[in-house]
This record gives structure tokens, sequence and C-alpha cells, in this order.
């Protein structure tokens, strides 16, 4: 069964309703207080910690070190803000503002503005061709689950497995898909028709194969592809392949990956993993890191392992599912191509394909990071694809529950605004402490190093003078 290949949270779904909290009898009024100061232990805790400073305010002198503690505490609250804001948009605020306005202010802008028909203008648009071509969300081929399944699903974890935007895009396919620009004309228009007996039987499909009846799923599949060759958009091709891994047709599957595995198709995950699947496998039972190293890879080998390399490129999210260092969800109805979405859509229902080969996932384990030497800058350029795109975090974070880590590659790097804010506030931090825990030693250390700083005589004798006044001061103060 395709459904039983989740793992994680979306193993809770065949647990009992029993479970579901809001179900417990009435609690005792023991019970209600225990709970009572639970939820309000927070502000106890903030109270008595506000009494506390306050109580404590002469012996620590805060009145008098708070002017010393506020600049710690702004650069603290600016590298906060930084660290938030960067975690939540994948960007620097302060550089987004320094690119956003001082640039333009600054006649940054002109240098990159190109002539119409230039070959720099040429290539942009080209690029931004291809990047709204890949940005494009397609519906899941492999949405086999129904609304009474994400329904217990909610019910037994307290979690929504479909966002809003995932649910409207779906509205709007159902909408678009069963009418037709001629219905004011003809109700039944031929069009429609077409699409209603299209959806109708690819669902039965889906529905034969989530009951194990394989061999009637894969015989209606192959009719509609045969029937109604053009509706290539529907992806009943890649419904085809995962039932076809679940027979164990491997030659069969080779053949469907003959004609849909082509240069001038669109690709996708379950074509490239799948066609990497079927090269392993010839090579991953006697395959072993320690006899290759030793001997060198040999020419089937060396076929699986750039046949692996060729679908981490392409969707780089897959491994980290496949080999079960991330825990999956159920899949959504709409994914992203070479995105975070289609990574756990396919890794939902072909683990088990990948299981089921011995030493298949040894070999991806072993081979799969060596991708990234081959592309260093994935997003300026690719190897067997198109640079990886770059909107695909926001796409996939607009199809993705908020429980979910939403994979992102390549990793981002923290910029050198939140490094500096971060060592700004570390060291002011420091020095006030060690200046308030030790005035003497720190006012050596200041002379010492302001010596280094300014050798001449003067310097020193006037820093001299001014320690003098502020320690005639501070023993006035002291003394009245």
């Amino acid at each position: 069964m395709a459904d039983r290949g989740g793992v994680g949270e979306a193993a809770a779904v065949g647990a009992s309703p029993a479970s579901v909290p809001g179900l417990n009898p009435t609690l005792g009024w023991r019970e209600r207080l225990r709970a009572g100061l639970a939820g309000t232990g927070a502000s106890l805790w903030f109270v008595a910690g506000l009494g506390l400073l306050y109580a404590l305010r002469i012996p620590l002198r805060l009145c008098e070190n708070l002017a010393a503690g506020t600049s710690s505490l702004i650069s603290g609250l600016i590298f906060i803000f930084e660290w938030w804001y960067f975690h939540k948009h994948g960007t620097s605020f302060i550089e987004q503002v320094s690119v956003s306005h001082l640039q333009p202010l600054m006649g940054g802008t002109e240098s990159s503005i190109s002539e119409p028909g230039s070959p720099s203008r040429n290539r942009e648009n080209e690029t931004s061709r291809q990047n709204l071509s890949e940005c494009k969300v397609w519906r899941n081929p492999l949405n086999l689950f129904r609304g009474a399944e994400y329904r217990r699903y909610t019910w037994v974890t307290g979690k929504e497995p479909l966002t809003y935007y995932d649910m409207n895009l779906s509205a709007q396919d159902h909408q678009t898909f069963f009418t037709c620009d001629t219905d004011f004309l003809r109700p039944s228009d031929t069009g429609r028709d077409t699409n209603v007996l299209v959806y109708i039987k690819r669902r039965l499909a889906m529905c034969a194969r989530k009951l194990g009846r394989i061999r009637e799923a894969v015989k209606i599949m192959r009719d509609l592809m045969k029937e109604f060759p053009p509706l290539t958009m529907l992806n009943i091709h890649e419904n085809l392949l995962e039932s076809l891994l679940e027979l164990q047709a491997y030659p069969d599957v080779q053949a469907v990956l003959a004609k849909y595995d082509d240069i001038s198709l669109p690709k996708s995950a379950a074509i490239c993993y799948t066609a990497a699947l079927l090269k392993t496998r010839t090579v991953s039972e006697k395959f072993s890191p320690e006899t290759a190293s030793r001997r060198g890879l040999s020419t089937a080998e060396i076929n699986a392992v750039e046949a692996i390399h060729r679908a981490v490129e392409f969707n780089p999210h897959v491994p980290k599912y496949l080999l079960e260092m991330k825990s999956l969800i159920l899949p959504p109805e709409h994914i992203l191509k070479r995105g975070d979405s289609e990574a756990i859509a396919y890794a939902f229902f072909h683990l088990q394909h990948w299981k089921r080969i011995e030493g298949a996932l040894n070999l991806l384990q072993c081979t799969w990071e060596g991708t990234f030497r081959m592309i260093p800058y994935p997003l300026e350029k690719g190897h067997l694809f198109y640079p990886y795109p770059s909107c695909t975090e926001t796409a996939d974070r607009e199809l993705l529950p908020t429980f979910h880590h939403v994979s992102v590659y390549p990793k981002k790097e923290l910029p050198l605004f939140i490094h500096f804010t971060a060592g700004f506030c570390s060291s002011t931090a420091m020095i006030a402490i060690l200046t308030h825990q030790f005035p003497e030693i720190m006012g050596i250390f200041a002379k010492a190093v302001l010596g280094l700083w300014c050798p001449q005589p003067w310097a020193s004798s006037g820093f001299e003078e001014n320690t003098q006044d502020l320690k005639s001061e501070d023993l006035g103060l002291s003394s009245g």
C-alpha cells in the first residue's frame, strides 16, 4: 500500500480516537488549581524577578550603572532583531535596507541598466522566464489522501496538515478542470466531458492502487495514457511508475522511463530518482565502500553514482527523507518541483521501494553528498540542469504546514551584519561587567591600551589627571 510508506508523525493517523485530547472527565478543584498555577508560573517568576531587582538596586548600584548598560542593551536588542528577521525572511534587515534604499540614492543602479537589445538583457529575460517556470506550483500526482484522512490526522495530532494556500489551489484546480470557455454556449461541452472522464478514471486507478489492486490500477493508467496522450500535465506516468515499482516490474519501469525521461520533457523527482534506483539496483547488493576505494569503481557503479548525482542535483532535499535523517509529514496536495514539498511527496510513497532493494540506501548514503562538489554555486550555474531556483523556500513555506521545518538549499550563511552585531554586543557587555566588578584592574588595562595607541607623554599625563579627577569625585560622593 502506498499510504504505508509514511513515517514520523504521519504514523499517528492510525491511532485510536480515544487518545484525542479534550475527552478527559471533569477535573477536580485540586487539579484545576494546579493547572492554574502552572499556567501562571511564568508571570509569577517575572514579578519575582522584578521584585528582586528592586530590592538589590542599592547594593548592585543599578542606577549608577544604568548609563553603562544602555549601550549593551541596545546592541543586544539589535542583535536579537537581526537574528529573528534573518530566520523569518532569510535575509538581513540592515542589508536589505542598504540595498533597497541606500544604493539607489548613491547611484548604484545606473551600472545595472542595459540596452533593450543587448546580450545581457536577453540573458536576464531568459533567466527570468526560466525562474517563472521553475517556481510553478504543480498538483501532486500522488495525492492519494482524501479530506477524511487529513481530518483524522488533525484529530489525532492537533495539527493542520494542509495550508489554506494549498487548499485554495485545490479549489481553483477543480473550478478550472470542470469548466470550459464555451459553457455559456453548450453546457455539455466536449472538452469538459473529456476532463471529467479522465479525472474519474484517474481517481479510480488511484483508489485501486490504494486498495492493493495494483494490476487493475496499472491497466487503467495504461489505457488513459493511450487514449489521451496530450494530457501529460496530469503526470499519470508518475502514478504508473510507482505502481510498477510496487509490482517489482523493473523492465516495465525502464520502458516507461525510456519514453518520459527525455531531454525535451520536463523532469521530476519521481523520474530522476526512479532512474537512479534502477541503476543502483544492478550494483547495490555487492557494493562496499572499502572495496570500491581499494579497486576503484566499475562501469556499472560509475553509472549508478552518476545517476544518483543527477537526481540529487535536480532535487537535493530528497536524500535526507530517504535516509530518514529527517522525519516525513503527510504530503501536500500541491508541490513545487525541485523543492522540499516535492521531496516529501516523493519520499512518502517511494521510500518503501528503496528499502526493498538491498544496499540501495547504503549506496545513496555513500555518494549523494558528492553532488555538491560538482556544483559549488548552484544558484549561479548547474551541471546537468538549470541553476537551482532561488524561489523554492518562499513557495514551500506557503505549501507546507508551519510545524514542518522547511529544508533550504543551499544553506544560507549568516550575513556580516549579524556577526558584527553579535561581536559588538558581546564585547560591550563583557567590558561593562568587568569594569563594574574590577574597576581598578580595568583602569590599569585601559591605561595600558591607551599608552599603546597614544605613546606621547602629554596623552599619558592627561589620562592620569582625568583618572585622578574621577577618583576625587568618586571619593567626594562616597563621603557625602
